[in-house]
């Protein structure tokens, strides 16, 4: 992730109640492979990808970057969560430096419905908020993804926009710092 300033990168596994949070290693990469490959997932990041390109595409240890981490349910991967900082160029932002950082996430769909991505993301989210107090995030999404759009409200995010981008309605809302009590600091007004 670009902007992690003095943030050290990997850091240590993060532990939820069922799930590790951690860095990509080489014995993830039939996960990651059959992730991308996958039609279920694919239907709402514009299509997947063939799995003979992305054996050929996909390095021994995939994945490896700051700002994304690997969603391990009894040592096997599920998923991942990812922060990154949302291209300039891209519609939906907040502020004027279009600076922010952006939660994404990506599951197995043998893992859809059990609340991994909530607590996958509830915990990076939270590791972020630590590691650069003060932050906004954002989060955005294809309104016809009714589970997004139901854990991005879970997870804090108030909507700011709509807007057509990759050929559908995408939502785009963001969530404010949060404290060091815990809770979220009130929206700064504009």
């Amino acid at each position: 992730m670009t902007g992690l300033g003095t943030v050290a990168w990997p850091p240590a596994p993060i532990r939820t109640e069922r799930l590790v949070l951690r860095e990509s290693e080489a014995r993830d990469r039939a996960e990651f492979i059959e992730l991308f490959a996958s039609p279920e997932v694919g239907t709402h990041l514009g299509g997947s990808r063939p799995r003979d390109d992305l054996e050929r595409a996909v390095p021994e240890v995939p994945g490896r970057r700051p700002g994304l981490f690997v969603v391990e349910l009894d040592g096997t991967m599920i998923g991942m969560t990812t922060l990154d900082r949302r291209a300039a160029e891209r519609p939906g932002h907040v502020g004027p430096d279009a600076d922010e950082a952006e939660l994404g996430y990506l599951f197995l769909p043998r893992a859809w419905g059990r609340g991994y991505a909530a607590e996958a993301c509830a915990a990076a989210l939270d590791w972020f908020a630590d590691a650069l107090p003060g932050e906004l995030v954002v989060l955005c999404t294809r309104t016809a993804n009714d589970r997004a759009m139901r854990l991005a409200a879970r997870l804090g995010f108030a909507e700011v926009e709509r807007f057509e981008e990759h050929g559908a309605e995408q939502w785009f809302g963001v969530r404010s710092p949060v404290s060091p009590s815990g809770r979220s600091a009130p929206a700064s007004a504009g």
